[in-house]
């Protein structure tokens, strides 16, 4: 590896490893990435059954069999998504709450319950549901009911009550992290009821939180209250600094961005994808609800697995398949065999660790630009309407085609897609990987040459 190598490296550890690394390390962030992952199984779930009412749009000869069959019933079994997806916040508030509470009691070494803490993340967050207005000197709840929208004593409507959905993630951590502190800080300071010790657990637990709730309901109601006041609320006030975060990642050059940055953190040795995703699992899903509900945004869902990296960070299944067939060197066959089979469930640390492609400076290159092209084919690919949007969580590890068919609501040609992004990946990966292996077969010929001299 030459110099310049070294100190591009060098460059990246210092200013990217580093400052990320410390990132990911941070207990919000933490929190945030276990609410991520605790809310998978109920948006794969609620994805699909919405994928099931919509089949018919991507094949009209089901249309009649499914208004015969499925349709009779999709109010039923439509519950199940709206249960899911309709009150995501709620769920990413009560795990975060309760994540964040255990590292606040771990790492503090400060006497809270995590479940506590949970309840009253829920609690200060339902508190700002509802939306209040002002008139004549009179702070009342909004009540307005006409074709264009449905608010009854506050709560607007949708298909539930809207704020509960992916719109409200963002209010819920925000009300969660005030929630956990306040209760953590009457705690540190023995603001709390104590029990004796013969008192049940749950009952002890129960007492020890009504100071806290009772601090808590004080605060939001005076952050509420102060809101209004100015003609707002807290929804609309984290929306503001969100929404432009949202609308930098829905754009190409935020994708390129972020696609840089998971790559350069993987080429020095973190694991770029947990890291750089947990910040954007809220905004992705909330893409996903709105191209459900009628909206084109590429960035949603599992877009991330399903057109960019295929085969795992790097969009390495087609290197492996590659590897496989044509490999010379002993090194990169014996590894293209073990990597193989978990390549087409998205898991590449074989690869990642084995190749390696970290400090590697023979594949940096096309692990950089191999994911950064194929997520550009698939933003514009939607982005034209070439492809159907994301609307439905696919589990990540599923395989190639089938996540984009599943994931675009049944559409063929975001399975199609997900092959065509695999393939301008492999062709990316292809003269880099030639030269590499035969930059190892001769190394290890010449090193059983040596053998051969000494025996």
């Amino acid at each position: 590896m030459d110099n310049g190598n070294n100190k591009a490296f060098q460059f990246l550890e210092k200013y990217l490893m580093g400052p990320m690394g410390k990132l990911s390390q941070f207990r919000i962030v933490r929190a945030v990435m276990a609410a991520g992952m605790a809310s998978i199984p109920f948006t794969i779930v609620g994805s699909m059954f919405l994928v099931l009412n919509v089949l018919p749009q991507a094949f009209p000869v089901l249309e009649n069999f499914f208004e015969a069959t499925f349709f009779k019933i999709s109010d039923l079994y439509m519950v199940a998504n709206v249960s899911t997806m309709g009150i995501l916040a709620l769920y990413f508030g009560l795990v975060f709450g309760y994540e964040y509470t255990s590292i606040q009691a771990q790492e503090e070494k400060i006497d809270v319950n995590p479940l506590n803490g949970a309840l009253l993340s829920m609690f200060a967050f339902f508190m700002c549901l509802p939306e209040f207005v002002i008139k004549g000197g009179t702070m009342s709840l909004l009540e307005s009911i006409n074709k264009s929208e449905t608010v009854i004593h506050g709560y607007r409507m949708d298909t539930i009550i809207q704020r509960l959905g992916t719109s409200g993630i963002f209010t819920a951590i925000i009300m969660s992290i005030i929630a956990v502190k306040l209760y953590c800080l009457c705690v540190k300071n023995n603001w709390v009821i104590k029990m004796p010790p013969t008192v049940p657990a749950g009952v002890s637990r129960s007492f020890t939180a009504l100071i806290p709730t009772a601090l808590l309901s004080i605060v939001v109601l005076a952050i509420n209250g102060t809101l209004v006041a100015l003609g707002t609320d807290i929804f609309n006030m984290i929306a503001i600094p969100f929404s432009f975060v949202t609308n930098l990642t829905n754009t190409w050059l935020g994708l390129m961005v972020i696609y840089f940055l998971i790559h350069a953190l993987w080429i020095v040795g973190i694991h770029g994808a947990n890291i750089v995703t947990s910040f954007l699992t809220p905004i992705v899903l909330s893409n996903m609800q709105a191209n459900a509900h009628g909206a084109n945004i590429p960035f949603a869902g599992e877009f991330n697995n399903m057109f960019v990296t295929i085969g795992g960070s790097g969009a390495t299944l087609g290197l492996v398949l590659t590897m496989t067939l044509f490999a010379k060197s002993a090194q990169l066959k014996a590894l293209s065999r073990a990597a193989l089979v978990p390549s087409f469930f998205n898991i590449n640390e074989p690869i990642v660790f084995g190749l390696p492609m970290v400090y590697n400076a023979y594949m940096a290159i096309p692990f950089f630009l191999a994911p950064m092209a194929a997520a550009s084919i698939g933003y514009f690919a939607i982005k034209l309407h070439m492809v159907h949007a994301v609307i439905a969580q696919v589990p990540w590890p599923t395989p190639i085609g089938i996540s984009g068919f599943i994931g675009t609501g049944g559409d063929w040609r975001g399975a199609v897609l997900g092959v065509v992004t695999a393939v301008v990946a492999t062709l990316i990966y292809y003269p880099f990987f030639k030269f590499y292996d035969g930059k190892l077969y001769k190394e290890e010929q010449a090193k059983a040459k040596e053998l051969a001299a000494k025996q």
